[in-house]
């Protein structure tokens, strides 16, 4: 939910740490019922799909009740559970807003929902992909300190210009983050479960690689916006996801500051290869002809 370019700061009727009211008592029943589906739709797939703390934090928050959630009501029982909160913002926010917001345990995210002939892909993330998608995973003690983590990593990387490297962690983790289990692969980046789609394809298709997390190596890989994806990293843990993150990262800015970027879909020696993907579906134009879904 951050983005570079904001100069005039925040919008009208936005605070000046850019949240605005929900305003639940303001949506449609068309609306919640575009909630309704899209939750349908994903809580069949994902038991089997996603890893426990994502499914575990679902229950917990019981984000199904009378379609889009009320944020006041879930933050009784998130902020009990990890000291988390979320609070609505009008959409994009600016970097640093998103990673103070982080830093003290609060998600931002969209208050819109897409509209029903949207259901597989909108340009901005709304409401189900920020809420469906990230806030389960808050309920995670080990993940909700990640992600406190990260904001804070967040504000120092802006003040050393390495605000692109540090964005490659959050989407490779946070958005299309792979995690290793006993059971096999399970999903539990937010941009993976919040699409039907790509849910599937993360998984199944033999077309992308999955590697094994590499702090640096993550750090060095460009990512797709528009697309499935051509490689996800594997954790092997949450808590070695936090504990990759609990490190000085001056060094490693260092380090990635001279080394080149890795091809996305290059395989190293040194990658521990879950998946040696054949990129067919990349190679083959991908759905370049329409947009992704999401």
């Amino acid at each position: 939910m951050s983005a570079d370019g904001f100069s005039n700061g925040p919008p009208p009727g936005a605070r000046a740490d850019w949240t605005i009211d929900q305003d639940w008592e303001g949506y449609s029943q068309a609306e919640h019922d575009v909630w309704i589906t899209l939750y349908e739709r994903q809580a069949k797939l994902l038991p089997g799909r996603a890893a426990d703390p994502f499914l575990k934090g679902l229950e917990a928050l019981d984000l199904h009740r009378a379609g889009i959630p009320d944020f006041g009501r879930i933050n009784e029982e998130l902020t009990r559970l990890t000291g988390w909160s979320v609070v609505a913002v009008p959409g994009l926010v600016p970097d640093d807003v998103f990673f103070d917001h982080l830093a003290n345990r609060r998600f931002p995210a969209g208050q819109f929902i897409r509209k029903p002939e949207e259901l597989d892909y909108l340009q901005e993330p709304d409401i189900f992909h920020d809420v469906f998608g990230h806030v389960p995973m808050l309920t995670d003690p080990t993940f909700a300190d990640y992600m406190q983590a990260y904001g804070e990593g967040g504000r120092r990387a802006l003040g050393l210009g390495r605000l692109h490297n540090l964005a490659r962690l959050y989407w490779y983790t946070v958005e299309f983050g792979l995690l290793e289990t006993p059971q096999g692969l399970r999903i539990y980046g937010a941009g993976i479960v919040s699409s039907h789609a790509e849910s599937i394809f993360a998984l199944d298709d033999p077309s992308p690689n999955r590697l094994g997390f590499d702090l640096v190596r993550v750090m060095r890989t460009p990512y797709r916006i528009d697309d499935f994806q051509q490689v996800y990293f594997v954790v092997p843990s949450l808590q070695s996801l936090l504990d990759a993150t609990l490190q000085d990262f001056a060094p490693i800015y260092t380090a990635v500051e001279t080394a080149p970027d890795v091809a996305i879909d290059a395989v190293l020696p040194t990658d521990r290869v879950f998946t040696r993907g054949a990129q067919t579906y990349a190679r083959n134009g991908g759905r370049s002809a329409t947009v992704r879904p999401q």
